[in-house]
C-alpha cells in the first residue's frame, strides 16, 4: 500500500513539476490579424467586392421595380393572358432577386475566406515561432479566456516578430472646466 501511495505522490509531483516548467501564454489573434498591413489591403478588397455585389443586386431590384411599374401602367390596355405572362415574368425576376441576396452572401463569405486565410496562416505561424523562441508550451486565444495574467500576453512579441509597430497611444481626452 505504501508503494502505491509513494508512486502516486511521485507521479503527482512529477506532473506538477512538468506543468510548472511549461510556460502558458495567450494572444488575441483577431487583434493581431487586424494590426497586420495585409489585413487592411484584404479588407479594402473585400469592401470593393461587396460594393460590386450590392451594385449587381441593386440593378436586379431596379429592373424588377421598372417592370412592375410598367405592368401597372400598361395593364388596362393588355389582355388577361398577357398580364398573366408578365406577372409570371415578374415572379421569376423577384425570385432571382431573392436568390441573388443569398448567393451574394455566399460569394462574399468565399471571398473573405480566400483573402483572409493566408493572413491567418501567417499570423498563426508567427505565433508558433514566437512561442518556441520564448519557451512557451501553450498559447491560448485571449478571446476564450475569462481570467489571465497580464504578463503572458505575447501579442507584443508576435507584432515585433512581424515588424508591426503600434500606433502611438492617445491619452484620454481631458475636458477643461468653464
Amino acid at each position: 500500500m505504501k508503494k502505491f501511495f509513494l508512486a502516486g505522490v511521485l507521479l503527482v509531483s512529477g506532473f506538477l513539476t512538468a506543468s510548472a516548467q511549461s510556460k502558458i501564454g495567450y494572444i488575441n489573434t483577431e487583434d493581431l490579424i487586424n494590426s497586420m498591413p495585409e489585413a487592411d489591403k484584404a479588407n479594402a478588397e473585400l469592401q470593393d467586392y461587396q460594393n460590386a455585389l450590392n451594385q449587381q443586386g441593386n440593378e436586379y431590384l431596379s429592373e424588377l421595380k421598372e417592370k412592375d411599374s410598367a405592368l401597372a401602367v400598361d395593364s388596362p390596355h393588355l389582355s388577361q393572358a398577357i398580364i398573366e405572362l408578365k406577372k409570371n415574368d415578374l415572379m421569376k425576376l423577384y425570385q432571382q432577386v431573392q436568390g441573388w441576396n443569398q448567393q451574394s452572401q455566399q460569394l462574399l463569405g468565399q471571398k473573405q475566406q480566400t483573402l483572409l486565410a493566408p493572413i491567418r496562416d501567417k499570423a498563426l505561424e508567427s505565433i508558433k515561432v514566437v512561442a518556441k523562441e520564448n519557451g512557451y508550451g501553450y498559447i491560448l486565444d485571449a478571446s476564450a479566456l475569462i481570467v489571465s495574467p497580464p504578463g503572458d500576453d505575447i501579442l507584443p512579441l508576435v507584432k515585433k516578430k512581424l515588424g508591426i509597430k503600434d500606433a502611438p497611444a492617445t491619452g484620454p481626452k481631458v475636458q477643461k472646466g468653464n
